[in-house]
């Protein structure tokens, strides 16, 4: 797959979390989400409360909902 193929596939979105406060928190939830298949990266923001999350494709919001309650944070939703 050429680059500029795999950056057209890839879809980043924005969620947001509620209850994070340090970079401890950041970190569970990063850790939580990058296990789901298809994702390749997270970057959780405690001050603001968002996790941007990079993907090969649309992800189940179920499943991230899982994974930040899995942390032991509440997914508010999209950002």
């Amino acid at each position: 797959m050429r680059v500029e193929e795999w950056i057209m596939s890839t879809v980043t979105t924005t969620y947001k979390v509620s209850g994070m406060t340090c970079g401890h928190c950041e970190g569970a939830v990063s850790e939580e989400i990058s296990r789901i298949e298809g994702v390749s990266a997270v970057k959780a923001v405690a001050a603001s409360g968002e996790v941007t999350v990079t993907s090969s494709g649309e992800l189940d919001e179920a499943a991230v909902r899982d994974a930040v309650d899995e942390a032991g944070y509440e997914l508010a939703g999209r950002a």
